[in-house]
């Protein structure tokens, strides 16, 4: 079989499981896969299989299956599940493989300088507006816990605490948002750390076991949120109760969801959190930080010449009382049409004018992931109705 139609067999399979073919897909996938291995991959099932029932599959021996699938679970093409003496294989979705698992690592070598401009061309021709009328995104806003005015209503999966209390095993690998950018000399290089997309359980022991990230404690989580939110980086969890796999730290410049928002031009990027920014124009000095901060641009400021030379008092770390002056005049003005709620802006607002309110209607995550793809595939059928 000529390589061109190996290729081609493994695009009908990803396809078959939705992936969008455009023109960036057939090079994109020479570049990650040897023919071998897309003919290996090539109706390997979405589901998991053991190894036995995939060595009849594919007619291998399985000892050498066994070495082939695993060597294909390190580049993030299968799924391997290990539970106790027992080891099952699936596919991962094209996606997965293709910015997960090739980006998780942070690698620069000759394979992802090979799939970056592709994949991230593919994301601008087509891939990214696959979900401009879903309602729900995949990943939904989690505030920053120190900015919430009153905490007293804080829901469970609101809170980062919890979320973290819940999770058994931790992860961390580098954002494949930031990793495929930086990996393009097409785009300038982000300023911002890499290594800061969280992972528990199930998939954190897939990406520790394969390579794909590190194992950290409870503790280094926590770290790398509190270095995030200081970085203005905006967490976001998987959208949904149960399963919670993923938080990532994600900046206005490379993220997938925000560029949705600020370059695709969809309504939403992420899905807000059930708060907003609220100001205090009593306290606001007119700094201008939360303008900067802002991942949404959301924040203006605006002359209010009454409050020029006003001084606000606040309290340091140290105890040190310091006196802030409004030099300029001004005072920050929210769109809260367009507030996600993350905190971003109030975690380093020094004289506190800047907190996250609730908002009046609140918005529940999907249960699953079962029931988040069943309510994503209703909001495109809907849309493609209409149209």
């Amino acid at each position: 079989m000529k390589d061109q139609e190996v290729y081609d067999r493994l695009i009908e399979w990803y396809g078959m499981r939705g992936l969008l073919i455009t023109e960036e897909v057939p090079p994109m996938l020479r570049a990650m896969f040897t023919p071998e291995e897309a003919s290996l991959l090539t109706g390997i099932p979405f589901s998991g299989r053991y190894l036995d029932e995939l060595a009849e599959l594919k007619q291998m021996d399985p000892a050498e299956l066994r070495l082939n699938l695993d060597a294909l679970a390190q580049k993030g093409a299968v799924f391997r599940t290990v539970t106790g003496d027992t080891v099952r294989y699936s596919l991962n979705e094209g996606l997965f493989a293709m910015y997960r698992g090739t980006f998780w690592p942070g690698r620069s070598d000759e394979r992802s300088r090979a799939v970056a401009p592709l994949a991230n061309q593919y994301y601008y021709h087509g891939w990214g507006d696959q979900t401009k009328d879903t309602h729900l995104k995949g990943l939904r806003v989690l505030p920053i816990e120190e900015t919430i005015e009153d905490t007293r209503q804080v829901l469970p999966y609101e809170e980062v605490v919890k979320v973290l209390e819940s999770k058994e095993y931790f992860a961390v690998t580098h954002c494949p948002c930031r990793t495929r950018k930086d990996q393009d000399p097409g785009f300038p290089d982000c300023p911002h750390s890499t290594e800061v997309c969280l992972h528990f359980d199930r998939l954190a022991h897939y990406i520790v076991e394969n390579g794909l990230g590190r194992e950290i404690t409870r503790e280094e989580t926590r770290q790398i949120l509190r270095q995030s939110a200081e970085e203005g980086l905006v967490h976001g969890i998987s959208n949904m109760l149960e399963g919670v796999d993923t938080i990532c730290n994600c900046c206005q410049c490379c993220c997938m969801f925000l560029e949705a928002y600020h370059k695709l031009g969809h309504a939403e990027g992420m899905t807000p959190s059930n708060y907003r920014a609220r100001t205090v124009p009593d306290l606001c000095i007119g700094c201008g930080l939360c303008v900067k901060r802002c991942p949404m641009e959301a924040i203006q400021l605006e002359d209010s010449p009454e409050v020029k030379n006003r001084i606000t008092k606040i309290t340091d770390d140290t105890g040190k009382v310091k006196e802030l002056k409004n030099k300029a005049g001004k005072l920050a003005v929210i769109n809260t049409e367009i507030c996600i709620g993350c905190g971003v802006c109030a975690y380093k607002c020094s004289t506190e004018s800047l907190v996250l309110e609730r908002r009046e209607v609140i918005t529940y995550p999907p249960n699953d992931g079962r029931e988040f793809t069943r309510l994503v595939r209703a909001d495109i059928e809907a849309a493609r109705a209409q149209k």
